[in-house]
């Protein structure tokens, strides 16, 4: 007999309402929904209970599928899916408020559930001024309603949450932004602590490449007999951010889980902070508008 591999423990953070999220998810930015089903499937089966999607993705369907593949049980499952608040939308008044209660449920019917974890706003755009407070409106009606859990946004810097926090009756549960070594924002991470909002890792990896070849990484995870990925997602987790990196190839998978079982001393900590350039790999969201 062979016997089942164990599921790693992932540590879990408590969201402002209370609402517990895992520390370290799945995210499957970039991923076919074809090719979201057997790796969102993978990533289940290895030990990842947190999944993020998002409306633009287009592979809400596939994942979706994958969910109701892996045999788990629902509230075992955290799931998040983002608003794609495109320019092409009036956001305003009554209109606006139905075309947010429209898609949330276009994306509840193509995940197959009746309930998220977390609805996020996608980008501020803030060249548009404030029309992300009638999305929040919105939002927040949503989660009165108890069809979603959390509520939060996505790529929000400190002047859009500043303006959105004057109006808001809700305060969004997490923001979702770029965070990596090279760009570990924070003057962002100080205000959302300030304010009770939790940050959530894109691209943690930094998309792979330059970072994971950083030479002070590489030092550092040969020190634990540990991945370079490992290690700044270990990063992560000593930081107090929650992670969500992207892969569907299976053994990366399972290797972006394992980041128990070692922890980064004062050192280490030390020199991943010295690689910080502060240049994003991403967009900038003061500009970002596309349609």
């Amino acid at each position: 007999m062979t016997s089942t591999p164990a599921v790693p423990q992932i540590p879990s953070v408590a969201l402002n309402n209370g609402v517990r999220i895992p520390q370290l998810g799945f995210g499957v930015w970039q991923v076919p929904d074809a090719e979201a089903v057997p790796a969102v499937r993978t990533a289940i089966e290895a030990g990842y209970r947190s999944i993020d999607t998002a409306e633009i993705y287009e592979n809400e369907a596939g994942t979706g599928r994958a969910i109701a593949e892996a045999g788990v049980a629902r509230d075992e499952l955290f799931v998040t899916t983002k608003l794609w608040n495109s320019g092409t939308v009036d956001w305003s008044g009554e209109q606006g408020r139905d075309r947010v209660l429209r898609a949330f449920d276009g994306s509840l019917a193509k995940l197959g559930l009746d309930q998220l974890d977390l609805y996020l706003i996608h980008w501020p755009r803030p060249m548009h001024g404030s029309t992300f407070l009638n999305i929040w409106r919105a939002f927040e009606q949503l989660h009165a309603d108890g069809r979603v859990r959390a509520i939060g946004v996505s790529n929000f810097r400190v002047p859009d949450l500043e303006l959105l926090l004057k109006e808001a009756s809700v305060v969004p549960a997490l923001n979702q932004v770029e965070l990596h070594p090279y760009f570990p924002q924070a003057e962002l991470r100080a205000f959302h602590a300030q304010h009770g909002i939790a940050t959530e890792a894109w691209s943690p990896l930094g998309q792979g490449g330059d970072l994971l070849a950083e030479p002070a990484l590489v030092r550092i995870a040969e020190k634990h007999g540990r991945s370079t990925a490992q290690v700044v997602l270990r990063w992560h987790l000593q930081s107090g951010v929650i992670a969500i990196p992207k892969s569907v190839t299976p053994s990366r998978i399972r290797e972006n889980l394992d980041v128990a079982g070692f922890e980064l001393d004062a050192e280490d900590l030390a020199a991943i902070a010295a690689v910080a350039t502060d240049q994003r790999i991403g967009p900038d969201p003061a500009g970002f508008d596309w349609n």
